[in-house]
């Protein structure tokens, strides 16, 4: 009777690695024809990103130099954008702008995200007393709208990129508890997990080992849908003069030193910072809306 090499047996049933696993350029593709708002949403953040990344290269002006000869200068081939009541350009402003934005959406969002995701995942896995007082005092900070309660902070702790960033950060913490909370309800009563308490594994090893990595799909959807929320508290905070200080340039300042005395005059000093930050939370929503209907399973034929 012949015999089958185990080696060929094994090479029979190994799947390829080109067939089991798709390249980065076909789940791109499959996405932006599935979700095309979505891809625009993406594209406009990626915008964003290099923007600031190469805020250096593209700007055509020192964006906190003044020129009193060119004060509130019309958009032209001099000046793209036009300039402020300071000569100062638009366009290199908003430029180095979208580096100030991105820097404090995506740090405030990634901190608030993680401490939540941590006081999450151990009230969810904990239970009992420890899930019900922390829950209670995370109600509280929930009870405010995150404006409010970042306008709270950031008048408590003063006007510095620093502080906004953890102003922002806290009022995100409630919200990112209770979507990671939510999937460790779930995950916690699965057979796996109940396999390694079977096996005398700890608490914690359970929690951090096999449980959390499990909530990476919801976890990346909240710090998406968050950062739309993130850049326009930012420039909200900067509007009220609670935000980034001078001479940072920021769009939220640019609309408070601009909006009530120069609207009519020079409506290029509204106009072009309030459309940054439409198209930045606008493609933050859309991409973070269309991440989630991906990633997840109940919305996936959406």
């Amino acid at each position: 009777m012949a015999v089958r090499p185990i080696g060929a047996e094994i090479e029979l049933t190994r799947p390829s690695a080109v067939t089991g696993r798709a390249s980065l350029s076909t789940v791109v593709t499959r996405f932006a024809r599935k979700k095309p708002l979505g891809a625009l949403g993406g594209v406009l953040m990626v915008i964003m990103a290099l923007t600031a990344v190469f805020a250096d290269v593209l700007d055509t002006y020192d964006p906190i130099a003044t020129d009193a000869a060119a004060t509130l200068a019309a958009p032209g081939p001099d000046h793209w954008l036009g300039t402020d009541h300071l000569g100062r350009d638009i366009y290199s402003r908003i430029v180095h702008g979208a580096r100030v934005s991105l820097i404090v959406g995506i740090a405030s969002t990634l901190l608030g995200s993680v401490l939540g995701g941590v006081i999450g995942l151990l009230s969810g896995y904990t239970g009992g007393k420890v899930d019900l007082i922390s829950q209670r005092l995370l109600d509280i900070l929930q009870g405010l709208p995150l404006l409010v309660l970042a306008l709270v902070m950031s008048a408590s702790l003063g006007p510095s990129v620093q502080n906004v960033i953890i102003a922002i950060s806290i009022p995100i913490i409630p919200r990112a508890s209770r979507v990671i909370r939510a999937s460790v309800l779930a995950i916690r009563e699965m057979q796996f997990v109940e396999a390694a308490r079977a096996l005398g594994t700890a608490h914690l090893r359970i929690a951090f080992r096999h449980v959390l990595p499990n909530t990476v799909g919801p976890f990346i959807v909240l710090m998406t849908a968050q950062l739309g929320s993130a850049i326009l508290v930012e420039a909200a905070l900067s509007f009220l003069g609670l935000g980034v200080p001078e001479p940072y340039p920021s769009w939220g300042r640019m609309l408070s030193v601009s909006a009530a005395e120069y609207a009519q005059k020079a409506p290029h000093l509204v106009l072009f910072p309030g459309l940054a930050i439409s198209l930045a939370v606008f493609g933050s929503n859309l991409f973070g809306d269309a991440l989630r209907d991906t990633l997840d399973p109940r919305l996936r034929g959406a």
